[in-house]
């Protein structure tokens, strides 16, 4: 016996149609149904992945605090990059003070060091 793959019983392969003995018109026939469904699937997929990240993106808002910030404003930079520190776990996180310079469109801002 040869194996088959359980893919193929859902969509079922030429091999598995010529062992249950259906016709090939007919095995064409619902092949070209098939492929004429994957469009709708892709679709209704597509509905839910932007189903999903709408309501991820708005848990995710509900948390997120509004800053209002403006030009002379002292912030804190967080330290992102992984940079090696022998303190390990208790090297700082933030960078800073820096004062606001200029507020740019989308809440980017240029950033100037208080020693400058």
């Amino acid at each position: 016996m040869e194996t088959v793959l359980p893919i193929e019983l859902e969509v079922p392969s030429l091999r598995v149609m010529i062992e249950a003995d259906i016709e090939e018109a007919e095995w064409h026939s619902a092949r070209f149904e098939e492929l004429m469904m994957f469009d709708e699937r892709r679709l209704r997929a597509l509905y839910h992945v932007q189903g999903y990240q709408r309501r991820i993106a708005r848990a995710f808002n509900k948390k997120v605090k509004s800053r209002n910030l403006q030009e002379g404003d002292m912030v804190l930079k967080e330290i992102q990059a992984p940079v090696f520190d022998p303190r390990g776990k208790f090297r700082p996180k933030w960078a800073g003070p820096y004062i606001i310079k200029k507020v740019l469109s989308g809440g980017a801002t240029q950033l100037i060091d208080l020693d400058w």
